[in-house]
């Protein structure tokens, strides 16, 4: 009860509690509790110099209570990179030839929290050479074999090159995802995604920096995982670069029905829908079409077939072509 004007003026109960439940969740509330804890030391951290100014560093993921945000590179104990907590490699450059440098990588979550340092990796940069404008052979025989859902392994025949192959690059969807040192045949690629079409080249390098053509392509679709439906990439794709344009064949995924339309990115955007005016193919489809760039200008090139539900089936394996 409480007075107005020296009246008493009764307030309902029920308003009453509801005040104090709602003072009491205001001043009651805990606290969120503070990140202190920071992320586990980063593992398996590499060090490999492919060039007279260049090492290449890789690591393995970290984990944190929270989420890793980012990654330090340290050279001689100084924070030299910083990167988002989906990269785990990177270039450091404008070193000085036939030097050799320490490296260590730290994690960092999101309230600032960071690692100790992981274990000192050291590598040597190549000494200087003369001008060499003159670059590798294309590795070949690339193969790609997976292993499980998730990683791959990767097989070439060596490339040649006037002084020495010093290292490769190995590329998926025109993109450099692992480097192995000039006298390695072979990758092992993790944190692929199952039953997921990728495609691989690879490039060899050498101490000038000068890089190879792509290898031959190799395609593979990691295993599904349990109970996941059937892979729906059209498959075989094959890309010819012409004169008169870029000629795609294909073969379009077995659905139960006829597939009437296509999709085509290029560069992973969606550039067009391909529509036959007659009855689509039965067998083999062939799509030819230009582009308005200069010569030398490359593409990544892949496609994915309408279902017959109505919905996008998966990606095909991507090619990589080059305006003529």
């Amino acid at each position: 009860m409480s007075t107005d004007g020296g009246i008493p003026v009764q307030r309902p109960l029920a308003a009453t509690l509801l005040t104090a439940a709602t003072l009491c969740l205001a001043a009651c509330s805990p606290t969120p509790a503070k990140d202190t804890a920071g992320p586990t030391v980063p593992t398996g951290v590499t060090a490999a110099s492919g060039s007279a100014r260049t090492v290449h560093v890789m690591w393995s993921a970290a984990t944190d209570d929270r989420a890793v945000t980012a990654y330090e590179v340290y050279q001689q104990g100084r924070k030299v990179k910083e990167l988002p907590a989906a990269t785990l490699m990177t270039d450091i450059v404008n070193l000085a030839p036939a030097t050799p440098y320490t490296f260590t990588v730290r994690a960092r979550d999101a309230a600032g929290n960071r690692s100790p340092h992981s274990a000192a990796v050291r590598a040597t940069t190549l000494a200087a050479t003369t001008q060499d404008r003159t670059p590798p052979t294309a590795p070949a025989s690339l193969r790609a074999t997976p292993d499980g859902g998730r990683a791959a392994t990767l097989t070439w025949a060596p490339a040649r090159d006037d002084t020495k192959v010093t290292a490769y690059d190995v590329y998926q969807a025109d993109s450099r995802i692992h480097t192995v040192s000039g006298t390695a045949t072979t990758a092992r690629v993790t944190g692929l995604r199952p039953g997921t079409v990728y495609t691989f080249t690879v490039r060899a390098r050498d101490a000038a920096e000068n890089s190879s053509p792509d290898s031959n392509p190799a395609d593979l679709t990691t295993a599904r995982a349990p109970g996941a439906p059937a892979n729906t990439a059209p498959t075989d794709l094959k890309a010819t670069v012409t004169q008169d344009g870029i000629t795609l064949t294909w073969n379009p995924p077995k659905t139960g029905a006829v597939v009437k339309e296509h999709q085509l990115y290029l560069d992973e955007k969606f550039a067009t829908t391909i529509v036959w005016g007659a009855e689509p193919p039965l067998g083999r489809a062939t799509y030819t079409f230009t582009v308005p760039d200069a010569p030398g200008t490359r593409y990544s090139v892949k496609l994915r077939a309408r279902l017959p539900d109505g919905t996008w089936g998966d990606f095909s394996a991507q090619r990589t072509v080059v305006v003529i």
